[in-house]
């Protein structure tokens, strides 16, 4: 099977590179600065179990079609990679993207047909150094993958296949939908938490009134999905009321990034919650407050 995938950066560099490095017919469509770092030290993977060096084959333009395509770049590059990608999509290629929120899964079945895009989400604890080099920070890689619709699909076998027994946690989900929305709600949770107050959720609950905050960023977040018609299942919320009070120094992503500087997914991930939350008459005071906060980071950027 013939795999392509979409950015080579955290999410992208570390799964396609589990699944070269098991031996799959894996291509990196990337940037040209990125696809020069990756020809100047290779693909490195730093994780708890070690150190990997692999020499990927990247390209910086699509040369042909493929049968799985992992989509796994930020919400605010999917434009460019739909305009690129298009040449990569055959009668039968599946794609699985890894983005956040739910507003990709509209954009690419407009652009390729509802025939070709399933859904996807992927859990990782991971980022960039200042090499390029990609750092898995804890022992979490999963990959949970399924079509839209839940019902039965003749490719799956074989796209559980090649996704399979690669290094990482790998599954197929009848539920897809589901579980990406619960995923969207951790994301927005601790998102909105940690970018509002400008600390971990460790240093939220030190602090006078953090433990409430906290409590009521995550109240806010179910009871849009709920109102959504996706109320998270009983052992998601033990796990997120588990996270949301915890002392360890927890962050997203998002907040990584905007310490750093760099653009952030406020759209894909908050703003679009809060839209969600408006259709159906949901207050989300404390998810507004953090998009507002993520709106006016994003117009000092330039974004």
């Amino acid at each position: 099977m013939r795999i392509l995938v979409v950015g080579a950066g955290a999410t992208g560099g570390y799964f396609g590179g589990r699944l070269a490095q098991a031996g799959r017919d894996v291509t990196f469509l990337v940037r040209e600065g990125r696809a020069a770092r990756l020809a100047e030290r290779g693909l490195r993977i730093t994780a708890p179990s070690g150190e990997t060096r692999l020499t990927p084959h990247t390209i910086t333009t699509v040369d042909g079609t493929y049968d799985l395509v992992l989509v796994a770049v930020k919400s605010y590059a999917l434009d460019a990679v739909i305009a690129a990608l298009g040449p990569a999509v055959g009668d039968r290629t599946v794609l699985v993207p890894l983005l956040n929120g739910m507003r990709h899964l509209d954009a690419l079945t407009g652009a390729f047909g509802a025939g070709h895009v399933w859904g996807g989400l992927c859990m990782i604890h991971g980022t960039l150094d200042e090499h390029g080099d990609v750092v898995q920070m804890s022992g979490l890689h999963r990959l949970v993958f399924g079509p839209l619709d839940g019902g039965a699909d003749d490719r799956l076998d074989e796209v559980t296949a090649a996704l399979g027994d690669a290094g990482f946690d790998s599954r197929a989900s009848r539920h897809i939908r589901a579980e990406m929305w619960e995923k969207w709600v951790l994301l927005a949770t601790i998102g909105a938490a940690t970018t509002l107050l400008r600390g971990s959720i460790g240093a939220i609950n030190a602090a006078p009134g953090g433990p409430e905050f906290n409590r009521a960023v995550t109240a806010e977040s179910v009871s849009v999905a709920t109102a959504a018609g996706f109320p998270p299942r009983p052992q998601f919320l033990s796990v997120l009321a588990d996270t949301m009070a915890s002392a360890e120094p927890t962050t997203s992503s998002m907040y990584r990034d905007l310490v750093a500087g760099q653009p952030v997914e406020a759209d894909a991930i908050v703003g679009d919650l809060v839209a969600e939350a408006a259709r159906h008459g949901v207050p989300v005071p404390l998810l507004s407050a953090a998009y507002a906060g993520l709106s006016i980071y994003q117009s000092g950027r330039g974004d």
